[in-house]
C-alpha cells in the first residue's frame, strides 16, 4: 500500500499546483483545530484550577481543594482509553473525517457547560460531581481526537514530509495551551479578588463554543484522507473489529509507543500545568508572572517545532527521540535550579531551558503515533497506545508533581519522576523501536 496520495488528492509540496497545496492546508487546519480546542480547555483548566477550587470544594483547606481540582483531571483522563477505543473503532470503520466532526462537537459543548456549572455553596457535593462528569465526557472524546487528527494529517502527507506536516498538529496543541494561558492571565489581571473566584473564571470556558463552531465548519469542508479512501475503496479492507485486530497484530508497536510517550507526557504537563503554579504558590511570584513566563516559553517553542519536523524528516525519528530523552535527564534539573532564583527573568530562563527536550520530542512522538501502525487499524491502535500511556500520565502528572513537592519539599522529586521515564524511553527506543521515517504507511514495521 502506497503512502502517497493519488494524483487527484496528493499532498502539496514544492512544484505542485495550487489546488494540491490548498488541499493539504485544509487538512492541516481541519485536523489541528480540535487539538487547539482540547488543549485550550486543558491549559485553561490547569491554570485556573487554584481559582476554581473554592467554587467546587469546601474552603477549609485550600491545598486540599487545589489537589482535588487537579485530581478531577487525573480521574477524567483514566476514561480516555475507553473513549479512545470507542472513537478509534468508529474512525477505522466509518472514516476519519466523520469521526473528527463529532468529537469537536462534544468537546466544545462540555467545555462550555463547565463555565455554567453551579457552585458547591449552591448545590453541595453535586457541584464537583457535575464537574467530574463533564471532564469525563471530555476525556472520553479527547481520547480519540488527537490521534485521529494526527492520522488524518499523516494520511494526507508525502512520506518525506510527514514530521513537518504533523508538527502543525503539535503546534495547535501548544497554541491552544498558549491561548489558555493568555486568556487565564488576562482574566486574572482584568478581574481580581472575589469577583474572579465568584464569576470571572467562567468567562474563558464560554469561549469554547465559538471556537468549536469554527472547527465544525472546517471539518465539514474537507474530504476524507486519500490513504483511508484507498485502503477501503472496495470495502474489503474495512476491519469489522479494529480494536481486537489492533491488539492482536499491533501489540508490539503499541508497547513501544507507550514506552516513549510516558516520558513526553510527564515532561510536557509538569511544565505547562504544574510549573506555573509552583512558581506562584511555592516561589512566591505573582500569578500573572507565572502565567506570562510560561506563555513566553510556549511562544518560543511554537516556531521551533516545524524546524524539528524538518530535521526529523532528514535524519529520522530515533536520533531525535534519543537526544530528547538525554536532554530530559540533563537539562530539566538545570531548568529547576535556574527557576529557584524566584524572579520573573529566572522563571522565563528556566522554561527556555526546559523547552530544549520538548524540541526533540514533542512533534516526533506525534508523527510516530501514526507511522507505527498500519492503515486499517491506525485509529484504533494509536488510540489504545496514546491513551494507555500519554493521556493517563498527562492527567496524573500535575497531581503527582504537586504531591511529590508537598511530600519531599523539593521540585527535584519531579525531575526524578521524569528521569525514570526518560531512562525507560532510552531503552525502548534503542532496543525495540524500528525506524519509521519515509516508510510506507501500510507496511508492518515490526514484522519478523
Amino acid at each position: 500500500m502506497s503512502a502517497t496520495a493519488p494524483p487527484s488528492a496528493a499532498v502539496g509540496t514544492r512544484g505542485t499546483d495550487p489546488a494540491k497545496r490548498a488541499a493539504i492546508r485544509r487538512a492541516i487546519g481541519a485536523g489541528s483545530i480540535g487539538n487547539f480546542v482540547e488543549q485550550f480547555d486543558y491549559g485553561l483548566y490547569g491554570y485556573m484550577a487554584p481559582v476554581m477550587a473554592p467554587a467546587f470544594f469546601p474552603e477549609s483547606d485550600q491545598t486540599v481543594a487545589v489537589l482535588s481540582t487537579y485530581a478531577i483531571i487525573a480521574i477524567a483522563c483514566l476514561f480516555r482509553p475507553l473513549g479512545g477505543t470507542l472513537v478509534g473503532r468508529w474512525g477505522d470503520r466509518v472514516g476519519r473525517r466523520k469521526t473528527l466532526l463529532w468529537t469537536i462537537v462534544f468537546m466544545g459543548v462540555a467545555t462550555t457547560l463547565i463555565g455554567l456549572l453551579p457552585t458547591y455553596q449552591q448545590i453541595g457535593i453535586a457541584a464537583p460531581l457535575l464537574l467530574l462528569l463533564l471532564r469525563v465526557v471530555q476525556g472520553m472524546v479527547s481520547g480519540g481526537e488527537y490521534v485521529g487528527a494526527v492520522a488524518f494529517i499523516v494520511e494526507w502527507a508525502e512520506p518525506e514530509r510527514r514530521a513537518y506536516y504533523t508538527s502543525y498538529a503539535s503546534n495547535s496543541c501548544f497554541v491552544g495551551i498558549l491561548a489558555g494561558a493568555g486568556t487565564a492571565a488576562l482574566t486574572s489581571w482584568a478581574i481580581q479578588g472575589p469577583a474572579l473566584e465568584s464569576w470571572g473564571w467562567r468567562i474563558p470556558f464560554l469561549l469554547a463554543l465559538p471556537l468549536s463552531a469554527v472547527g465544525i465548519w472546517l471539518r465539514r469542508h474537507i474530504e476524507e484522507s486519500p490513504e483511508f479512501v484507498r485502503a477501503t475503496a472496495d470495502g474489503t479492507h474495512v476491519v469489522k473489529a479494529p480494536v481486537r485486530e489492533a491488539l492482536r497484530s499491533q501489540w508490539r508497536p503499541i508497547l513501544v509507543f507507550c514506552g516513549i510517550s510516558i516520558m513526553v507526557a510527564i515532561l510536557s504537563y509538569s511544565w505547562v500545568t504544574f510549573y506555573p503554579e509552583y512558581l506562584t504558590g511555592t516561589l512566591g511570584l505573582p500569578r500573572w508572572m507565572g502565567l506570562v513566563s510560561n506563555a513566553i516559553s510556549i511562544a518560543v517553542l511554537i516556531p521551533m517545532l516545524p524546524l524539528a519536523g524538518k530535521l526529523s524528516d532528514r535524519i529520522g525519528r530515533k536520533p531525535m527521540l534519543i537526544a530528547g530523552a538525554i536532554a530530559c535527564i540533563v537539562l530539566v534539573p538545570l531548568a529547576f535550579r535556574v527557576g529557584e532564583a524566584g524572579t520573573f527573568g529566572a522563571a522565563v530562563a528556566s522554561q527556555l531551558i526546559y523547552i530544549v527536550p520538548e524540541f526533540f520530542l514533542t512533534g516526533i512522538v506525534t508523527v510516530c503515533a501514526a507511522e507505527l501502525f498500519a492503515t486499517r487499524t491506525r485509529f484504533s491502535a494509536s488510540a489504545i497506545a496514546y491513551n494507555s500511556s500519554f493521556s493517563i500520565f498527562m492527567g496524573i502528572t500535575p497531581f503527582v508533581a504537586a504531591l511529590l513537592v508537598n511530600t519531599f519539599d523539593t521540585i527535584y522529586a519531579v525531575w526524578a519522576y521524569l528521569a525514570a521515564a526518560a531512562v525507560m524511553a532510552l531503552v525502548v527506543v534503542s532496543a525495540f523501536m524500528t525506524e519509521t521515517y519515509r516508510s510506507r504507511l501500510g507496511a508492518d514495521k515490526f514484522a519478523r
